[in-house]
């Protein structure tokens, strides 16, 4: 697929791809001054402290790092989520997880929080299993759910990365792949507190840009030091180093944002409970 992330590439992506000039694109920004503060559900995630090894295929597609699940590699479920705002008795089951960065620290994510622009975001990519692939799931509104998860600089390695990190290198050039040879899990992946996130209807973040995701963005983040980012920004598109592989921030347009918080007076489980998501409407109208 032909795009590039340069500013004039991106004023093209509507020409090639009708779908990116839609009116529900992301990413957005995200601000509590711009959201709808509820007691929503947590997200539920199953599988993620699953062994993943040797299910994880590395690939450098010229525009990102990409991790796939294989599923014929294993006889356990491929992890999945539920719950949140997603609709109700739907289950969606991880495709792959990708990330964005930017050449520079104060760049990088795709979504903004308060408008900041973290140094790298990791989307993990679910389909919705009422549907029996990828290629269907984005013909239909329902099709996705995407978690987006934010990083963050410090000084120190973080350990949890480590065997990411490590297979960096054999994805150096351009349309390489290698798969994963040790033990690693989802969960070690994620940030310490999944208590507080952002949803809203949106869209793919690359062409395509079909309109069929159900966006779950965190607001806690994942620590990763300055050596570890650099290990990403020596990676190859073919022409250069794949730098700031980031869409500029979409039009929120009619859109509602809810952001999940649980305030003292709602932690009983019955008050929870009383608020029914399904009344919940994703636009103004």
């Amino acid at each position: 697929m032909l795009f590039d992330y340069t500013q004039e590439g991106q004023r093209k992506w509507a020409k090639y791809f009708p779908k990116c000039g839609g009116y529900w694109q992301s990413p957005i920004i995200l601000a509590a001054s711009r959201s709808i503060a509820l007691p929503l559900p947590a997200l539920e995630m199953i599988g993620y402290r699953n062994l993943l090894a040797p299910l994880l295929v590395f690939t450098n597609n010229g525009h990102t790092v990409s991790l796939k699940v294989k599923n014929e590699f294993t006889k356990d479920r491929i992890p999945y989520i539920f719950g949140a705002m997603l609709n109700k008795n739907q289950e969606y089951e991880l495709e792959s997880f990708h990330f964005h960065w930017g050449v520079k620290n104060g760049k990088g994510s795709e979504h903004l929080l308060h408008g900041i622009r973290y140094p790298m975001e990791m989307h993990l990519i679910h389909r919705n299993m009422k549907y029996k692939d990828l290629s269907t799931a984005l013909q239909y509104e329902d099709g996705l759910a995407v978690l987006g998860i934010f990083f963050q600089l410090q000084e120190d390695d973080n350990e949890q990365l480590k065997p990411l990190i490590a297979h960096l290198p054999a994805i150096q050039s351009a349309n390489t792949e290698t798969r994963l040879n040790t033990t690693m899990t989802l969960a070690s992946l994620l940030p310490p507190q999944l208590d507080t996130y952002y949803t809203y209807k949106g869209s793919l973040t690359t062409p395509p840009c079909n309109e069929v995701v159900t966006w779950i963005v965190f607001t806690s983040m994942i620590p990763i030091s300055y050596k570890q980012m650099s290990k990403f920004r020596v990676l190859s598109n073919g022409k250069g180093i794949i730098a700031d592989n980031y869409r500029n921030a979409q039009v929120l347009g009619n859109r509602k944002v809810y952001v999940r918080r649980i305030q003292s007076v709602l932690r009983n489980k019955n008050d929870m409970d009383y608020l029914d998501v399904s009344t919940l409407k994703w636009y103004w109208t």
